[in-house]
Order: C-alpha cells, then structure tokens, then sequence
C-alpha cells in the first residue's frame, strides 16, 4: 500500500544472512589454514632436504702397500667419500682388525667422534703439540681439540677424554700376491656427522661424492 511509511524487510531474511557472513568467515579461515598448511611444507623442505646418497655399497679402494709401510708413519687418504678424511698405520704389534703379516696395519677414520676435529696419530713416547705434558703409553690417536685419546690397538676404543665412541675403522683387505692393501668397507659407529643414533654404516655413504 501507498500509505507513506517505510516498510522493514522481511525477519525471515536475516538468519539468511547471519548464514551467508557464517559461511564466508570460516572460508576466509580454512582458506588461511591451507595457505598456512603449504608455507610450512615448504619451509619443512627448504631446511630438511632429502638426504643425498653417494653410492649403493662401500667402494674398493687401494690405499697402500704392505712394502711401503713403516712403523709409526701414517698413511693419509680419502674413503668412503672424498671429504672424509683416514689415517692407515703399521703399529708394530698385532692389533684388533689388523691385516698383514703381522696383522699389525690398521686404518681409522680421522674425524673425532666427540666434536668432528681431525685428531693426529702418536707413536708409544711421542707427545701431541698442544700437550707435550701427555706421553702415549701405546701407539694411539690423539685429539687436540678436547683431549680424547684413541688405542689403536684396540679397534680405537676411547682411552680417555670426552668421546662418546670409539673411531670408525675402515676394513681393510691385503692381496697376497702384490701386498696391496685395499680398503673395502668401514665398521659401526659411523662416522661422525653420520650418526642417526641406529650405528648404520651405510649412512656413510650418504652426503658426498665416493672415491675411487
């Protein structure tokens, strides 16, 4: 009717529309949720990328001569990836592990098992430079970051000093016919920046470009 007053709009519209801006919160959220959702999948990606593997199984590699050897001098070398430094050694008595006539020729990862220095090699007598107080008693690795000190003889078990583990020890293989010494796998623990907590030795072939 044309009677001059203002008509209201119909009651029943406004749940409708109560509805309609219920409907349209809750897509701006989920829609924030999603977004959300992609960021952090992406900034998973971005600071944990897959792992890289450097090669199936440990390569065979040859790292010395028994005929080369003298007692007391290391033999320096890359395995089972380039940047992973070793050190072989003849010890002069029979070691766990050892190989040759004297089963006496071992080989350790170099990379402490403490904190990752590279830790020298100490004939029974010598002092390291950052201690010349300490005399091995026996043919050991000697870590100068933090003391810890590795028997040799004895499948590098911990001596003394704040590792948690005893060195990797590279296995190691002699050609009867030549006397080469080839280095053909490595023993728990893995090598340090390896370690899952499971003491998996393929995890050291993970990270890196294989020798050989």
């Amino acid at each position: 009717m044309a009677d001059g007053r203002r008509r209201e709009p119909p009651e029943e519209d406004e749940p409708a529309d109560a509805g309609r801006r219920v409907l349209l919160k809750y897509g701006v959220v989920a829609s924030a949720i999603i977004a959300a959702g992609g960021i952090a999948a992406i900034t998973r990606f971005a600071t944990n990328p897959a792992p890289t593997t450097g090669a199936a199984t440990f390569p065979r590699v040859k790292v010395g001569n028994v005929n080369g050897l003298a007692v007391g001098q290391p033999v320096y070398f890359a395995y089972p990836l380039d940047n992973e430094p070793n050190l072989l050694v003849k010890l002069g008595v029979p070691a766990k592990g050892g190989v040759g006539p004297g089963s006496d020729i071992v080989a350790f990862s170099q990379v402490c098992q403490h904190l990752g220095c590279i830790y020298g090699y100490l004939t029974p007598g010598a002092s390291p430079p950052c201690d010349p107080s300490y005399k091995a008693a026996e043919p050991v690795g000697y870590c100068c970051c933090h003391g810890s000190v590795y028997d040799f003889a004895n499948g590098a078990q911990v001596l003394s000093g704040p590792s948690p583990r005893p060195q990797p020890q590279v296995q190691l293989e002699v050609d009867p016919a030549t006397g080469d010494i080839f280095a053909v796998g490595m023993g728990p623990p893995a090598i340090f920046g390896h370690d899952t907590g499971s003491n998996d030795v393929t995890n050291d072939l993970q990270g890196g470009t294989p020798v050989g």
